[in-house]
């Protein structure tokens, strides 16, 4: 697969923001966040994740 380097640095960008986003989980779980603060950060998490691992 090819990608020219715009697709490329899209790609890398979602993957900073799922990296950013499961940071954010180890922080709070490390702080003791509740339990639906974590569950929203998880969905986060999960939604971006699920956006990084598709191709445009």
């Amino acid at each position: 697969m090819v990608l020219t380097a715009q697709e490329a640095a899209a790609v890398a960008d979602r993957w900073f923001a799922a990296r950013c986003a499961a940071e954010d989980v180890a922080t709070a779980v490390a702080e003791g966040a509740e339990p639906a603060e974590l569950a929203a950060l998880t969905a986060t998490l999960v939604a971006l994740t699920k956006d990084a691992e598709r191709l445009r």
